[in-house]
């Protein structure tokens, strides 16, 4: 296989391997991978599981928060919520106050299929974990939140 190829001077990009973006894309893929073949069984996706952890975490929530804390946009947000909220794994209900605004809650169901892969999802989580040093990864963990802040 051949190298990389050498750039143009007038295009000054990091090579491909040192380039954050495609750097976060494929260890999102590898951190993912073990997560998608957990939910695999259970039939939901990992933006369902997202919600899930973060309504179970947070507790009642409107989407915007939401949106916020899962990484969803609204859109995409409340078209995943229409269909949790069929399969009963999600409630949500109109505030009184707003019309327009909507809590939403993760059900019984919602809290068992958390509760029916939490062994798993610690044991994928402490894997990251075992391979990176708890060091490195909490770095990891800060370095990631600081990028959020951009």
């Amino acid at each position: 296989m051949p190298g990389p190829q050498k750039t143009p001077p007038q295009a000054e990009l990091p090579l491909t391997r040192r380039s954050l973006p495609i750097a976060l894309m494929r260890a999102r893929e590898k951190v993912m991978g073990p997560v998608r073949e957990m939910l695999a069984p259970i039939g939901i996706t990992e933006q369902q599981w997202r919600i899930l952890r973060v309504l179970a975490e947070y507790g009642p929530q409107d989407a915007t928060h939401l949106g916020e804390r899962t990484s969803l946009l609204l859109p995409s947000l409340t078209r995943i919520i229409q269909a949790m909220v069929a399969n009963g794994l999600v409630t949500r209900t109109q505030d009184i106050a707003d019309r327009r605004r909507q809590t939403l809650e993760i059900t019984a169901a919602g809290l068992q299929i958390i509760d029916d892969n939490l062994k798993q999802a610690g044991q994928i989580a402490d894997s990251y974990v075992r391979h990176l040093g708890r060091e490195q990864y909490e770095a990891l963990l800060d370095a990631l939140e600081c990028l959020e802040k951009l």
